[in-house]
């Protein structure tokens, strides 16, 4: 039974639900998102997303007007298919349309491009054969981009963290936990990861840290030291 995290921005934080893979995606209206639909091709037991991805999602399927076929939407990092800064990675992005016409295509573009609720639709000429959306937030911690993951370090709440502590943990710097908020255990193995790979081992995930982490992951394949369980319900 899939674990869902949904982390809510407005009150910093996490919600987590046990759900079946035909049951709704939590905040999606009626049964617009299933849990399968979400979960694509992954093969991990816990997901995530923002309550406002679902929000997104919401608004692009009213403004739509019917059903929008999801190909692609979460993947773990280790499980790769992406680039190393992958809105995928942190639950917020939706590749859709991909078993419909051209012309449907072109519709649900604009509008996911008209609700003005997505902080990126890519052009249709990059992806000629689906539509691609995604609700990133967060400033990137390396500059003249606005597709990578924001500065992170002690404190910070996000689903960008749960990138960072899977990304550790499968690197085998354990966090102890998966859940999405930067404590001490997330602070120690990043310093560890950070040893390794020659970095200032400071604790804070920047760019130098993202980028190293991020390559060293994507597609590695879940190893022995995944983390695949959450624990409590409201984080």
């Amino acid at each position: 039974m899939p674990k869902v995290y949904v982390y809510d921005s407005y009150d910093n934080k996490f919600f987590r639900y046990n759900l079946s893979e035909n049951d709704p995606m939590p905040y999606s209206a009626d049964t617009t998102l299933r849990v399968r639909e979400f979960r694509g091709s992954s093969k991990a037991n816990v997901l995530w997303t923002t309550t406002a991805a679902m929000e997104a999602w919401n608004l692009t399927r009213r403004t739509y007007g019917s059903g929008i076929p999801v190909g692609y939407a979460f993947k773990r990092i280790w499980e790769g298919g992406h680039g190393t800064t992958s809105q995928h990675y942190a639950g917020v992005a939706f590749d859709v349309g991909q078993r419909t016409t051209a012309a449907n295509r072109r519709k649900i573009y604009k509008a996911a491009a008209r609700t003005g609720a997505w902080g990126y639709v890519e052009p249709l000429s990059m992806t000629p054969t689906w539509v691609h959306f995604d609700r990133r937030y967060g400033k990137p911690a390396c500059r003249s981009t606005t597709a990578g993951y924001p500065t992170l370090r002690r404190g910070s709440r996000s689903t960008y963290v749960l990138i960072l502590q899977d990304a550790l943990n499968a690197l085998g710097y354990s966090t102890n936990t998966l859940d999405g908020i930067f404590g001490k255990a997330t602070e120690n193995a990043l310093k560890a990861c950070q040893r390794r790979f020659s970095l200032t081992a400071d604790g804070v995930c920047g760019c130098a840290s993202w980028r190293k982490i991020a390559e060293a992951t994507v597609g590695i394949g879940k190893t022995a030291t995944v983390i695949d369980a959450c624990t409590g319900n409201v984080l």
